[in-house]
């Protein structure tokens, strides 16, 4: 059997899509992409998405979550992980009409949440898609990062929800 290279993607039944991060003569390292880092042995059952050849260079951790970032955005349409701020964490969102004689509607807070990690993590996607575009002339690149702004500053209502500043939606600044 073959050894697979730090960088090999694989899918592991248990833990789903990882990226082997390390290699010994009885196991991998790999992190997962919704299960982080576990070590499996060589002879695990797995699916080979692509192979890299063994090396003997290592690779610095922040080289592999570089490149663990860099494949999850090109072949998955899955959020990255934002963490919610502890006071809303198992929390729920409670809806209420005016109209008394209807009921009301409660959601929990971590699936709101994810729902508006999941329209920040899109609009991301339009606005590199909408400045790689080779069919777009730069004005009308510029008219659709205006509207994108636009919307990252509808959505700063949400920002309470977010652990931390770095994950904030942004709009316009003023001066």
């Amino acid at each position: 059997m073959k050894l697979l290279g730090i960088g090999s993607r694989i899918n592991h039944s248990e833990f789903g899509f990882g990226v082997v991060t390390n290699v010994d003569n009885k196991h991998y390292w790999v992190t997962f992409q919704e299960n982080g880092l576990e070590t499996i042995t060589l002879n695990e059952e797995i699916e080979i998405i692509e192979a890299v050849d063994d090396e003997v260079d290592t690779v610095s951790l922040y080289e592999v979550e570089k490149s663990l970032r860099t494949i999850l955005k090109k072949w998955s349409d899955v959020s990255e992980v934002v963490p919610i701020a502890d006071k809303f964490k198992g929390g729920k969102l409670i809806i209420e009409p005016a109209d008394t004689n209807l009921t009301s509607k409660e959601i929990p807070i971590d699936t709101f949440f994810h729902k508006v990690v999941m329209v920040r993590d899109r609009i991301r996607v339009m606005e590199q898609k909408i400045n790689s575009s080779k069919t777009l002339d730069d004005q009308d690149k510029i008219d659709l990062q205006q509207y994108i702004t636009r919307i990252y500053g509808s959505l700063t209502t949400f920002n309470v929800l977010f652990k931390l500043k770095t994950d904030h939606f942004i709009g316009v600044k003023s001066k």
